[in-house]
């Protein structure tokens, strides 16, 4: 009998030698709502709990300086010159300004937290002494 022409398609072998086979699946996406809210909320958190660093400050700062030297070249027409200098004059006052606006956001949500922790503690304070008395 002849065979057919249609060739099968081919699975990849994704066992390893020890035996175990490991499934694909989606990894990266949530199962639930609840899930994925969760897990965006944690990963804001831990986000925003990192203290202020001077790299993110001079990342921001160039992407901030790229677009400030792009309306000054383009949408302006500033000579050569005098534009590279409000771009550079522009760029070392973004850096310690953005490193002074992240200090200070993460300042305030520190203090935020610690009030909440401490209304936390007094009222389980609370309640156990009026379960004791």
């Amino acid at each position: 009998m002849a065979k057919s022409k249609k060739r099968q398609r081919r699975r990849k072998h994704r066992g390893t030698q020890g035996g175990s086979v490991e499934r694909r699946g989606r990894t990266s996406r949530p199962r639930s709502r609840a899930e994925a809210r969760s897990q965006y909320r944690s990963q804001r958190a831990s986000r925003l709990d990192r203290p202020p660093s001077w790299r993110s400050a001079l990342t921001r700062a160039l992407i901030a300086t790229a677009v400030f030297a792009g309306i000054v070249f383009f949408v302006f027409r500033q000579p050569a010159e005098q534009a590279w200098t409000l771009v550079l004059f522009m760029f070392m006052l973004y850096v310690p300004l953005g490193y002074m606006t992240d200090s200070l956001m993460y300042r305030r949500r520190q203090r935020q937290r610690e009030r909440q922790a401490q209304a936390a503690r007094e009222a389980k304070a609370a309640g156990k002494a009026k379960a004791d008395g």
